[in-house]
C-alpha cells in the first residue's frame, strides 16, 4: 500500500507542549505556554495555528496508531518485513548514513531510521486492517460461489516442462520462433506418451524443471490455495485422474504435459471459509485502485469514530473524498 499520511512527530511533540506541561492559567482559563514583556502566547492559540497549518494530516496518523497498535501486535513477519524494506533502501548508500538520512527525508518525510520505523511499521498495520475488512465484508453469496467454482481436493500429479530459450536480447520474431519450438516439443511428448511411454521416463530425458525431473515430474501435492500457475492449475482440476493433457499447457514458465495420478475430496465449506474471504479480498483489493483507502475509512467509523471538532471533521472528510479521487483519476 502507498504511503498514506505523514508522520506524527510534529504534532505529538506538538501535544506534549500543550497539553502534557503544567503552564501558568490565565484570568480567562486560557493556558500560558509562553510569556514576554507585553504579550503571550496561549495553549489555545498554538493548538488553533498548529490544527489549520497540520491537524488532519497528523490527526489521521495519531488516530492510526491508537486504533492498529492495540489490535495489531508486531509480528516477526511485520519486522522482517520492515528490515527488508529498510536494507533494500541502504543498498544504495553502504556505509553513508548521511546520504541514506537525507533519502529517506526527501522520499518519506523521515528524519531519522527509528522514525522510518514507525512509518513502515504503520503503514504495515494499515495494510493488515484493509485486508480484514475488506474479507470481513464479503457476502456468504460470494463465498459459495468461489467454493462451487473454484475450491478443489488435493491434487497429486507429474507434469514435464519445456522451456522456450529465449533471451532478453532477442527481437519479437526471434522470441516468437523459441515458443514455436518450445510448443512442438511439448507436442512431439504427447506423441511418444500415446505410443506407450512412460510419462516418469519422458519428464526425466526432457523435463525443464530442475527440482521434480529426477523424480519423474513428481509434484508436492497442490490445490486452489496453491501458488500455482492460474493455466496451470485449471487444466490439472479438469484432468481426469490417471489421465495427461493431449494439449502442451502454457504457463508463465513454458509448456506442460501434466499427468493426474490422484485427487482428494475437496474440503468442507466449513473448513475453508475463512481462507476463501482471505482469497477473494486480496482480488478485490488487487482490481480497485479505492477500496484500500474505503476500507481504511470504514474500519475507522466500525471503530466508532468521532470528532468533537467539527472543523477538523469536515476536514477529514475533505481529506478521504480528495484522496480516493486522486487514485481514481490517476487510474483512468
Amino acid at each position: 500500500m502507498k504511503k498514506l499520511f505523514v508522520s506524527i512527530s510534529l504534532l505529538a511533540t506538538t501535544l506534549l507542549l500543550v497539553t502534557g506541561c503544567k503552564s501558568a492559567k490565565l484570568k480567562n482559563g486560557e493556558e500560558k505556554v509562553v510569556g514576554f514583556d507585553g504579550g503571550k502566547v496561549t495553549a489555545d492559540t498554538l493548538y488553533k495555528s498548529l490544527k489549520d497549518k497540520y491537524g488532519i494530516n497528523v490527526l489521521i496518523d495519531l488516530m492510526d496508531h491508537e486504533l492498529l497498535d492495540k489490535e495489531y501486535k508486531t509480528t516477526n513477519e511485520e519486522t522482517t518485513q520492515i528490515n527488508n524494506q529498510i536494507a533494500q533502501i541502504k543498498q544504495g548508500y553502504q556505509d553513508n548514513e548521511e546520504g541514506f538520512n537525507q533519502a529517506i527525508k526527501q522520499y518519506f518525510g523521515a528524519s531519522n531510521e527509528s522514525e522510518l520505523r514507525d512509518m513502515l511499521s504503520l503503514d504495515y498495520k494499515r495494510n493488515e486492517a484493509v485486508k480484514d475488512y475488506v474479507a470481513k465484508h464479503i457476502e456468504d453469496a460470494e463465498v459459495e460461489e468461489y467454493y462451487n467454482s473454484k475450491t478443489i481436493g488435493k491434487i497429486t500429479a507429474r507434469h514435464i516442462l519445456i522451456k522456450p530459450e529465449t533471451k532478453d536480447n532477442m527481437n519479437e520474431d526471434e522470441k516468437k520462433e523459441a515458443e514455436e519450438k518450445a510448443e512442438k516439443e511439448a507436442r512431439d511428448i504427447i506423441k511418444q506418451l500415446k505410443d506407450g511411454k512412460k510419462f516418469e521416463s519422458l519428464a526425466k530425458k526432457y523435463s525443464d524443471d530442475a527440482g521434480t525431473k529426477k523424480d519423474g515430474g513428481k509434484l508436492e501435492e497442490f490445490d486452489n490455495e496453491s501458488d500455482m500457475d492460474e493455466n496451470f492449475l485449471e487444466a490439472a482440476a479438469k484432468l481426469e485422474v490417471g489421465k495427461y493433457t493431449e494439449e502442451p499447457i502454457k504457463s508463465q514458465y513454458g509448456y506442460h504435459i501434466i499427468l493426474k495420478e490422484k485427487e482428494k475430496d475437496k474440503p468442507t465449506l466449513k473448513k475453508v471459509k475463512e481462507n476463501i474471504k482471505k482469497t477473494l479480498a486480496e482480488e478485490k483489493l488487487q482490481n480497485s485502485t479505492t477500496l484500500q483507502y474505503e476500507a481504511l475509512n470504514g474500519y475507522r467509523e466500525e471503530k466508532g469514530l468521532k470528532f468533537s471538532d467539527s472543523k477538523l471533521k469536515k476536514e477529514y472528510k475533505k481529506y478521504m473524498d480528495r484522496l480516493i479521487n486522486s487514485v481514481q483519476n490517476s487510474g483512468n
